[in-house]
């Protein structure tokens, strides 16, 4: 596959493989992969990433509100600035996809979600006091 090919006036040629000699570099060994992550030719690149759940997504939309508190510093700067309208935002965000989900959840992810709402509601007021 890596040959040209001709078609009907038009030339199709594999641009994966290069006319370079095989010799590829050896990568430095992996770390061990858990018996849960996929295996193929993508899974390289996800390796770093943990799974796609509703749990993940919800934690991960509470991570971005606690930094638009400002409670992670900038890496370049190292000051943390407040966003307030960005946490509201987010807020709700969460809330829409609370309603959107009601019935749908199991117990762990219905308690996640209501627990990270009520946190962040309290903390919302109280910055904006």
């Amino acid at each position: 596959m890596a040959e040209e090919t001709k078609g009907e006036g038009f030339v199709i040629k594999d641009r994966r493989f290069t006319d370079e000699p095989e010799h590829k570099e050896e990568p430095a060994p992996a770390q061990e992969k858990s018996a849960g992550e996929a295996t193929g030719s993508g899974a390289e690149a996800r390796e770093d990433y943990p799974s796609v759940n509703f749990t993940n997504f919800v934690i991960s939309l509470s991570t971005s509100a606690l930094f638009h508190f400002g409670d992670f510093p900038e890496t370049e700067g190292g000051k943390a600035e407040k966003n307030l309208p960005a946490v509201k935002q987010t807020i709700d965000i969460l809330d829409m996809l609370n309603e959107k989900t009601k019935g749908n959840l199991d117990q762990n992810e219905d308690n996640l979600i209501k627990g990270v709402l009520y946190e962040l509601k309290m903390r919302y007021v109280k910055e904006k006091a």
